[in-house]
């Protein structure tokens, strides 16, 4: 089960760029400036994913967290964990045609038109992805910095592109790392 959520997690990063969403969660009264070194936790290292694509999406965030100024050291400041999740969902469209408005008629006047109307209902099944990527403060074993980047799955594209998309997504994460704190006036 976990394999499938991991790659049908996959596949939805793989799909088109632009509709990934991310958002991010910190604790305030931490001091990100504080932080300079990382490793992954031990949970990250054995994601539940095939090995080609984990070893992307590690990549991906060294590579970032590089961008950022952190080096990867066996006594971190930080612990980076990964979780993924899958989540079914459906859409529905209705759309209704018919005899629509009339003029004239019987009756007084103008008046919406009597006779048969043909509704259709198209449902879009569809599978959404989240990817989390948490920051850990080593020393107190305490979540400081979460990021999360959601997008719909599309399991037919090619290992390239996979690729360019799982990179967007974790450099778009990071485009929240280090939260803005907004000081009290």
């Amino acid at each position: 089960m976990n394999k499938l959520l991991a790659f049908l997690f996959v596949a939805a990063i793989a799909a088109s760029c632009s509709s990934v969403q991310v958002s991010s969660d910190f604790d305030k009264d931490k001091d990100f400036a504080a932080y300079h070194t990382y490793t992954f936790t031990a949970e990250a290292l054995k994601l539940p994913l095939d090995d080609i694509n984990r070893a992307r999406i590690l990549r991906a965030i060294e590579t970032e967290l590089a961008a950022k100024g952190f080096t990867k050291n066996d006594r971190p400041d930080v612990w980076i964990d990964i979780n993924l999740t899958a989540q079914q969902k459906q859409s529905a469209t209705a759309t209704s045609t018919g005899p629509g408005y009339y003029g004239y008629g019987p009756g007084y006047g103008y008046g919406w038109g009597s006779g048969f109307s043909t509704t259709s209902i198209y449902v879009e099944h569809y599978v959404e992805g989240t990817l989390f990527i948490d920051m850990i403060d080593a020393s107190k074993r305490q979540l400081v910095w979460q990021g999360r980047a959601v997008k719909i799955l599309d399991e037919d594209v090619s290992p390239e592109r996979r690729e360019a998309n799982i990179n967007y997504a974790v450099k778009q994460i990071f485009t929240k790392y280090p939260p803005k704190i907004k000081q009290a006036k």
